[in-house]
């Protein structure tokens, strides 16, 4: 996700070279893929670019969820708490396969070994599950924002992780509970506590029916990718 504070000569090196360097999709709000641009110009605010995202949400066999707290060197959003993993698939053959989600859930798997140095065999493509879309808005500051399409993934797995420094500042599996005092404190402006607004809506919106069925073992009965929910104030 991007979004920044300061100008951009302030970005972290990695940072500033996945800006320019990665090709999103931009999308139609019937998530339609209509051409590519920059992740840099996809978040620019004034440009207004909506464009295909991910949020995969990873849980272990006792049923826990992996939060991360994004770096301090983030482009966006730096050091809020959100779910395991949020990207983009990038505008190139095996990330544009519409099939069963399969380009997406590519992404994913790149993506959760970029950031959270989950190995590909810890994280089959066949083992996330797409479980619905979500399409949102949220400005960052005066020159950044989010305008997504995002599709929704959950994977349950137990996995080795080696959290990469320059995207993740900490993770932790919580349990429900965990999860709403979590969720409290950003409300309260508790312990600096913050969340990202995509993590906050899927939250406030779906999680907890879909934990629901990560329980039971019914999540496929759960998946919904006709419906695009549009979640746009």
């Amino acid at each position: 996700m991007a979004g920044a504070v300061g100008d951009d000569a302030g970005m972290d090196a990695v940072q500033r070279r996945l800006m320019f360097e990665d090709e999103c999709m931009l999308v139609d709000e019937q998530d339609n893929v209509v051409g590519h641009a920059s992740k840099y110009n996809c978040h620019l605010l004034e440009k207004n670019l909506l464009h295909r995202a991910f949020s995969v949400f990873l849980f272990n066999s006792n049923c826990e969820l992996l939060p991360q707290q994004r770096s301090a060197t983030k482009v966006a959003f730096p050091l809020v708490w959100s779910n395991t993993c949020c990207s983009h698939p990038l505008y190139r053959e095996s990330e544009l396969i519409q099939e069963k989600d399969l380009g997406v859930r590519n992404a994913a798997q790149r993506k959760v070994l970029d950031k959270l140095g989950i190995p590909a065999e810890d994280a089959p493509v066949d083992q996330f599950t797409p479980v619905g879309r979500m399409l949102y808005m949220a400005p960052s500051d005066g020159k950044w924002s989010e305008h997504e399409l995002t599709h929704m993934l959950f994977i349950v797995r137990d996995v080795k992780l080696h959290p990469n420094p320059d995207e993740v500042a900490e993770v932790k599996y919580v349990n429900r509970e965990q999860l709403k005092e979590l969720i409290r404190k950003a409300d309260a402006g508790e312990d600096g506590v913050k969340l990202s607004p995509w993590f906050r809506l899927i939250a406030d919106n779906f999680l907890m029916g879909w934990w629901d069925h990560v329980e039971k073992g019914t999540l496929s009965e759960a998946a919904d990718m006709e419906t695009i929910h549009n979640l746009k104030e």
